[in-house]
């Protein structure tokens, strides 16, 4: 297992390095840069900007440099911590990437316990229960979660919330304790503005998820082994869990890949309309704006997870499934 480890560790680097030179790269195809917008800001508003300003200002963004000297120093900063500065905030990008990455990282664990808590045994119910009317009922629940788009149902909840509640589900803190330091009232806020946008976020990959764990849990119990333990008078909790399960889980697992990457990026939109202070929305304005070291760190960032996820999805499936075994 430890060569296995190793051998995966180093596949993991090299496809991060990839990972790295396509984000990069990605963000140089589309014409003009952040440099050419500002300019025609300047002259729009009635300045005048010389070719000697436009070349100190190529300078001091180090745009004057080739494509690939740009990314050898920009790879160079990224190994020391240093991510690049980001034009339109006018600010160390580990910075800006910092302050959101935090509340990310919550929402998005959150969002995948619930969405397994939640998929989980609602798939083993609907296998075990098949064409029943909780079966029939969780299905059209599915469906309408991944018919309804995310942002719609954010929409929906804010209203009802304000509404009936009168309540404001929008940020995650409120007003009083948007710009305030931490403090256990100000978790306290945090953890009240949560359910909204954990349920938003989660909808979609809740309900697809319940599909595969039904699909797959009603194929393994057609399989011969379990059909040979019932013979064998076997209890049914005990078949249940001791067996199908836990190969029917494996494609949960596998998930883990594209789980974590999707809440975070996938939910750019949701986090527009619920006003979230996640690395989403700040995406979305660095690729409109051009921003190349602020949309090429949050990209490699998003790759990274992917291939991390990737990596940890093969290491549970592993330790769950005994019919895996490492390649020798």
């Amino acid at each position: 297992m430890g060569r296995y480890l190793v051998r995966r560790f180093l596949y993991v680097v090299v496809v991060l390095w990839i990972v790295s030179v396509v984000s990069f790269l990605i963000i140089q195809l589309p014409p003009g840069d952040y440099l050419t917008s500002y300019i025609m800001q300047l002259q729009e508003s009635g300045s005048e900007v010389g070719a000697a300003e436009i070349a100190a200002l190529k300078r001091q963004y180090g745009l004057d440099l080739p494509i690939p000297l740009r990314y050898v120093n920009w790879a160079a900063g990224t190994l020391r911590g240093d991510f690049g500065f980001s034009f339109e905030w006018n600010r160390p990008v580990s910075e800006l990437i910092g302050e959101r990455l935090a509340l990310t990282t919550v929402i998005s664990i959150i969002t995948m316990l619930f969405t397994f808590v939640v998929a989980v045994p609602v798939g083993v119910y609907s296998a075990t229960h098949q064409y029943s009317v909780g079966d029939f009922t969780f299905t059209t629940l599915g469906f309408m979660g991944l018919a309804i788009p995310n942002f719609f149902l954010a929409l929906i909840l804010m209203y009802l919330f304000s509404r009936f509640l009168d309540i404001s589900v929008a940020g995650l803190f409120s007003t009083e304790y948007l710009r305030a330091g931490w403090s256990l009232g100000k978790v306290f806020d945090l953890l009240k503005h949560l359910p909204v946008p954990i349920i938003v976020v989660g909808t979609a990959g809740t309900a697809e998820l319940i599909r595969v764990m039904r699909g797959s849990l009603l194929d393994e119990l057609r399989k011969q082994y379990v059909i040979t333990a019932r013979a064998k008078g076997v209890s049914e909790r005990s078949l249940l869990f001791k067996y199908p399960v836990r190969m029917a889980i494996n494609p949960i697992v596998s998930s883990v890949s594209w789980l974590l990457p999707q809440i975070v990026s996938g939910a750019t939109i949701t986090a527009v309309v619920l006003n979230l202070p996640t690395t989403g929305p700040l995406l979305l304005g660095a690729l409109l704006s051009e921003d190349i070291y602020l949309s090429s760190t949050i990209v490699m960032l998003l790759g990274f997870m992917t291939v991390i996820g990737t990596f940890v999805s093969d290491m549970l499936l592993v330790s769950i499934d005994p019919r895996i075994r490492f390649a020798r």
